[in-house]
């Protein structure tokens, strides 16, 4: 396994140079159980095998650990690690990130060549209030089962789970700027987005659709995540300039001005279908196969990963956010920072839009459509994602605010990710979009 770089980014722990990575699940309902005193959730799905075992990711240097992982891996019953042969002592555990959402670990044996390497993940205790594992356990099910889309979920404990490993190499910032490689992503994630949602959120008959099954996830986040964010700025320690700064009443306004200007122009026939979508795509989530299989596309060498923020939105949102990061640098010395000069250019961009639509589009009749009629639909493709761009900068304006909690109750000055200053970045991005889309006096009221 080669050595990663290692950073925290704000959501998902970019890996580089890695040999691999993960997740998805078996399940057909769910179930859980909120602890209390910060405990997190404990997410038992039918049909994945669980076992009542606890891990705590601070003690993951001590023996004891590696023998609690051990009696974990065999009563999940995880593929190769069934073996009497592997002592506590051969498990090898290696941490590859550690942040508020999650502790990720790799975990192998040296005893014998046979035991493949999974990943574990423990969840972090402030993880309930942005993502419902529950949600998550379950979207991971179905993408992989009915769509094979991402990998297993081989078991859950009380506080995580055991999940595949690929081998493979986490993408880099500058990746997603090769041209190739972008033509991949936007076909894997026209592929996601043939995903049925009533199959991903369960509906019924009677339940079907948006507003009575589900909610627009850009919506529905801001909505749950505002009074968390309240919270945090109510907290003593946050200055009143702060609160000023980042003034959530000022922001609510602007966001249902906006939310009646993007009434207006939205428009489902014109590529803001709703769709399963990932709200995550960022360098760190998309992995590249080391070793390609030669019965597949070319572009299903990208597999994407951590599913936590998936949800229903229209596809322009979820082109619009993979957009946005291509700004971030998660692995510099400000990588709360978004650079706006490395925003996708217009050819960039169409160039993503062909191999998404390539990978999504069919005439009425079923018949792909020709490239002349592809190249028809862009310019109103690239209309609705400037439109439902700004929701992307509101949704994880509000979502920073929220991650900032544990460093701003801990005083925390030098935290390994400034999330009120990705916060500050987000924000003022929605304004100036605000302003270049000409919703008047939402910028300045």
């Amino acid at each position: 396994m080669n050595s990663p770089v290692i950073s925290i980014p704000p959501r998902s722990p970019p890996v580089q140079n890695v040999t691999d990575i993960l997740v998805a699940a078996s399940v057909n309902s769910s179930s859980s159980i909120l602890f209390a005193d910060g405990e997190v959730e404990v997410v038992i799905e039918q049909g994945v095998q669980h076992v009542e075992l606890k891990l705590e990711a601070r003690h993951y240097k001590q023996a004891s650990f590696a023998s609690h992982l051990l009696h974990c891996l065999r009563a999940l019953k995880v593929p190769t690690w069934q073996g009497l042969d592997i002592q506590p002592q051969d498990v090898r555990i290696y941490k590859v990130s550690g942040s508020l959402t999650n502790a990720v670990f790799f975990v192998s044996s040296s005893s014998l060549p046979a035991p493949r390497t999974v990943l574990l993940r423990i969840y972090g205790p402030s993880s309930g209030s942005l993502i419902s594992r529950v949600r998550e356990l379950h979207a991971l099910h179905v993408l992989s089962s009915e769509y094979r889309i991402g990998p297993r979920v081989y078991g859950t404990f009380e506080n995580g789970r055991i999940e595949e490993y690929f081998d493979s190499t986490t993408l880099s910032a500058s990746d997603l700027r090769d041209p190739k490689i972008s033509r991949w992503i936007g076909a894997r994630m026209a592929e996601l987005h043939s995903v049925d949602i009533e199959a991903i959120e369960g509906t019924s008959q009677d339940s079907r659709g948006e507003g009575k099954g589900w909610e627009i996830g850009a919506k529905k986040n801001v909505k749950s995540w505002i009074h968390p964010a309240r919270e945090v700025l109510a907290l003593p320690a946050v200055s009143d300039a702060l609160r000023e700064e980042l003034d959530l009443d000022r922001f609510m306004h602007d966001w249902e001005r906006y939310m009646q200007w993007l009434a207006s122009v939205d428009d489902v026939t014109k590529r803001s279908r709703r769709v399963y979508a990932h709200n995550d795509t960022q360098y760190g989530n998309l992995l590249l196969l080391n070793k390609r299989n030669e019965n597949l596309p070319e572009h299903r060498q990208i597999i994407v990963v951590d599913f936590e923020y998936a949800s229903p939105n229209p596809a322009s949102f979820d082109i619009a956010n993979h957009f946005h990061e291509w700004t971030a640098n998660y692995h510099r010395e400000t990588p709360h920072i978004l650079d706006c000069t490395r925003y996708p250019s217009k050819q960039e961009r169409y160039n993503f839009y062909l191999a998404y639509l390539e990978h999504g589009t069919v005439s009425p009749d079923g018949r792909p459509l020709p490239k002349f009629e592809l190249v028809g639909l862009l310019p109103d493709l690239d209309a609705q994602v400037r439109a439902w761009s700004p929701a992307s900068h509101a949704m994880w304006t509000i979502w920073g605010i929220v991650q900032a909690r544990e460093d701003i109750e801990n005083e925390v000055e030098d935290p390994e990710f400034d999330y009120i200053g990705y916060s500050r970045c987000r924000l003022a991005a929605f304004r100036r979009e605000l302003d270049e889309l000409g919703i008047v006096g939402a910028a300045n009221d």
